[in-house]
């Protein structure tokens, strides 16, 4: 009875799948169950119009439990029950489930009780039953059927895929890769499966599930979160998913099979019927060529030529080797194909083929047979052909190669015998000339065979019925008119040559002779050009006097000159004479010398032209040379006053410096005075300058009359302004150091006299041991680490000098009542109240404006415990002052 049933902790069975008691401990696996048979249920029932939300509530009036069946079947179930009561529910629900055992299967543990009353675990175990029963016992794959042979199918299928290795329906499926493997098997243009990742399962499921959905028409039945995050996804609703992929895609495979049949079919008739097209097309297309092609082979015309001929026979090679093997091809091609034909048509119970008519295979070797007798015939006729225009050829182009040999040779040789080239030549080209055109007549003697050869060969193109004899005719003739042409110019060109010849000669021994004349006198006049225009320098009036002497001594030797210059010129003029005579063209070059008549003409007019120039400025270096003297004179006598009057001044300020009688203001009104009176002396020193910059500009660089050089008066004069100065800075200096440190005049003249005394070399500054002897004088006890300490007080820039106001500035440091780093500290501390830093607004409060801004932009931000915020480091800011630190 369907009604009984064993305790839920036994849980349930069916025929072909234990529903066993695992599930009763894992929930996951219920909701993946709840959801899949859901959707598995829903896309059936839409069928006809309806679906169901909750599985254990729909079902328990069995109503749509029994519309399942018939869409799941196709077949009708017994009207149901129409009434709501309970047991209305339970006739409902028993007719389903005798439907289900009608159909071989065996309910365990599955009553109609259960289901009415809304029984989740006992609900889903009969869903089960049905889409094992309903959607995977009738798959069949090689000789596995239901899940193994569900299973088998996803191997075979997902086998070429990476990553992808189907052992189960559980955790194979867990990276959602097979079920795209799956997808784009079937529909590779759904899925681009080599972007899918294997780290990315819910991605990849949830790829699976909508193209499933909105491609396959496979409703969703899985929820990718709970497949990933489930150890083991529940088997049955990946079965239930899965085989829905199967039988989308089986319906698929055998439409595809019955296409694949029908197109194979078609295939063999389209094949034969492509074999035959191809033959009609290949016969027609043989017999055509075979048409064409022997009329060509026919045509036993000659031709002139050797080209056309070899042309005719390369036109004859190609067609053997290039247009006949492909045609014998197609003949072999068309036998086999033929055939081939006949054989297929035979295998698949056709008909045999008939070609049309003419073009059997019968026709087509009768007609190749014609081909071939035509053809043998025509190579035959073309060698011979080839043969006997080969030896006119051959004349003919000897023929050609001795004329253009011969042309070669003769080309310009009119041309050259015809010049007038000896007439503008000298005798060593004319002797040259001569040479050159006796080896032209050797050459134009051993070319006389070749021209009989060329005649020849044109007798015998004439004989044999050259086609083309016009033209040998006209070049043989043109080629011995010119031979006799050339014997002609030749002999006329060695008269000439002879005749200008014996002219040259006598011109020859004239030029000679103007060289051996012309080369000594041109010496001359270049020595005398020189002479005339020698740079010369001279510094006194004595000099210059020898200079005018010699010149006057040269002056006297022109007229003999004179004399050997128009004997010279008398020969070129008789040169001239003999080529206006008999019509030589003078190249007028001279042989034997580089100089020319005008050459000489033009060099004895520079040397006429340079004596009178020599004379004026023979003059005009006299008269310079009186003016340099009177300048010489003009500057020593200024120099010589300036020079002792700067010397005194030197020495009279030294004295007042040194001079220790008086008091620092009588020093200083007396270098005042100096001071004025070195002023007004600055114009003696300007007109000297002036006096000095005449001489430099007649560039007069040494003077006799007196010792000094404006170097010397200048120097001089910038040491005396250099001293006038530095003294009264000095006692300016003095006057502010005794002032400032209250020392009394008689201090500062034992200071001054101590000071003059060890200053050995009296120029205002001691030597370092200058300065240690004066110490130690005034009972100083020196080591040499005090007094180098010392040194640095009185030396700081370490010049290697001790200057005077050092001395006082170290001799009173002690004593000096001044300012020190600790008392500009107190007088900040009491601005700050006592405290150890100072603020900007007690700065600005207590200090002028400039002050108080000067000592906020240097001094440096307090660092002490005690500071506040703005807090200023007086202290550090006071040694900065006093250079004890960087300020």
């Amino acid at each position: 009875s369907h009604n009984e049933h064993k305790p839920m902790e036994e849980a349930y069975m069916t025929q072909e799948e234990g529903w066993d008691r695992d599930l009763l401990l894992d929930p996951a696996w219920e909701k993946q169950q709840r959801k899949t048979f859901t959707a598995w249920c829903n896309s059936h029932l839409r069928k006809a119009g309806t679906q169901i939300e909750n599985i254990e509530e729909d079902f328990r009036n069995g109503l749509k439990l029994m519309l399942l069946l018939e869409v799941i079947s196709g077949e009708r179930l017994p009207k149901p029950d129409k009434g709501k009561m309970r047991f209305h529910k339970i006739a409902n629900v028993n007719k389903a489930l005798d439907y289900i055992c009608s159909k071989g299967v065996k309910l365990v543990s599955i009553g109609a009780e259960e289901i009415v009353d809304g029984n989740a675990k006992m609900t889903l175990g009969m869903i089960w039953t049905i889409i094992l029963r309903f959607a995977i016992q009738d798959i069949s794959v090689e000789e596995t059927s239901a899940k193994e042979g569900l299973l088998l199918w996803c191997q075979r299928k997902t086998a070429p895929y990476r990553n992808v290795n189907v052992q189960n329906f559980h955790i194979s499926w867990k990276d959602g890769l097979a079920l795209c493997a799956l997808i784009h098997r079937h529909r590779p243009d759904l899925i681009d499966y080599s972007k899918l990742r294997k780290d990315d399962p819910i991605g990849n499921l949830n790829t699976a599930f909508e193209v499933a959905e909105k491609f396959l028409d496979i409703p969703k039945m899985l929820d990718a979160e709970d497949i990933v995050n489930t150890p083991k996804p529940d088997e049955k609703a990946i079965m239930t998913y899965v085989s829905c992929f199967y039988h989308a895609f089986a319906g698929a495979e055998q439409a595809e099979t019955a296409a694949n049949r029908i197109c194979k079919v078609l295939a063999v008739n389209q094949e034969n019927e492509k074999l035959m097209e191809e033959y009609e097309k290949l016969a027609s297309e043989l017999l055509e060529w075979i048409r064409r092609t022997i009329p060509w082979l026919e045509n036993r015309a000659a031709e002139q030529t050797m080209r056309a001929m070899q042309q005719k026979l390369e036109d004859f090679r190609d067609y053997r080797r290039v247009h006949k093997p492909p045609r014998v091809q197609e003949k072999c091609q068309l036998e086999i194909n033929f055939n081939t034909l006949q054989t297929k048509l035979r295998l698949s119970n056709r008909p045999a083929f008939m070609p049309s008519e003419g073009k059997m295979v019968s026709d087509i070797a009768n007609a190749w047979k014609g081909l071939e007798q035509v053809e043998k015939g025509y190579e035959e006729w073309l060698l011979t052909e080839i043969r006997r225009l080969e030896r006119l050829d051959h004349l003919a182009e000897k023929f050609k190669q001795k004329c253009s040999l011969h042309e070669t040779w003769t080309s310009g040789k009119e041309e050259l015998l015809s010049q007038k080239d000896f007439e503008s030549a000298s005798l060593m080209e004319i002797r040259a000339l001569m040479r050159k055109h006796e080896a032209f007549e050797s050459d134009l003697a051993a070319h006389q065979d070749r021209v009989e050869q060329i005649a020849a060969i044109a007798q015998e193109l004439n004989e044999l019925d050259y086609h083309d004899a016009v033209t040998v005719n006209a070049r043989c003739q043109g080629i011995c008119d010119q031979w006799d042409n050339l014997g002609t110019l030749t002999q006329k060109r060695r008269d000439s040559l002879e005749r200008v010849e014996k002219l040259w000669e006598t011109i020859d021994q004239l030029y000679l002779e103007f060289a051996k004349r012309a080369a000594p006198f041109n010496n001359w006049m270049d020595g005398a050009m020189e002479d005339l225009q020698d740079m010369f320098i001279v510094h006194s009036i004595e000099e210059i006097q020898s200079l005018i002497t010699a010149h006057d001594q040269f002056k006297a030797t022109l007229p003999e000159a004179d004399k050997e210059r128009m004997a010279t010129m008398g020969i070129q003029s008789e040169i001239l004479k003999i080529a206006q005579t008999y019509g030589i063209k003078l190249s007028g070059i001279n042989p034997y010398t580089n100089l020319s008549p005008q050459d000489i003409s033009n060099k004895w007019d520079a040397v006429k032209h340079l004596v009178p120039l020599r004379d004026q400025m023979l003059q005009e270096e006299v008269a310079r040379q009186q003016a340099n003297e009177r300048l010489r004179r003009q500057f020593a006598a200024q120099a010589n006053i300036i020079g002792p009057w700067i010397q005194t001044k030197m020495e009279e300020i030294g004295h007042v410096s040194a001079d220790i009688t008086g008091s620092l203001e009588d020093q200083m009104n007396n270098l005042k005075q100096y001071e004025q009176n070195i002023i007004n002396y600055k114009s003696n020193i300007d007109k000297l300058e002036g006096d000095h910059q005449l001489s430099q500009e007649s560039l007069i660089f040494d003077n006799k009359h007196t010792n000094y050089t404006m170097e010397h008066i200048r120097v001089g004069w910038e040491q005396l302004l250099t001293t006038i100065a530095r003294t009264i800075n000095e006692v300016e200096n003095q006057i502010l150091t005794r002032d400032a440190k209250g020392i009394s005049q008689e201090q500062l003249n034992e200071f001054r006299a101590s000071f003059n005394h060890f200053d050995r070399k009296r120029n205002g500054m001691m030597d370092p041991d200058d300065f240690r002897a004066c110490l130690i004088s005034m009972g100083y006890d020196l080591g040499e680490v005090e007094f180098a300490r010392i040194m640095t007080l009185v030396d700081a820039n370490n010049t290697g000098v001790v200057t005077f106001q050092a001395f006082i500035d170290f001799m009173t440091r002690e004593t000096a009542e001044t300012d020190t780093a600790e008392q500009v500290m107190a007088s900040f501390k009491i601005l700050a109240s006592d405290k150890s830093y100072i603020t900007v607004d007690e700065l600005r409060r207590e200090l002028p404006l400039e002050q108080a801004e000067y000592c906020i932009s240097r001094m440096t931000r307090y660092v002490g415990a005690d500071g506040t915020t703005g807090a200023l480091d007086y202290i550090s800011f006071s040694s900065a002052l006093y250079g004890e630190s960087d300020l």
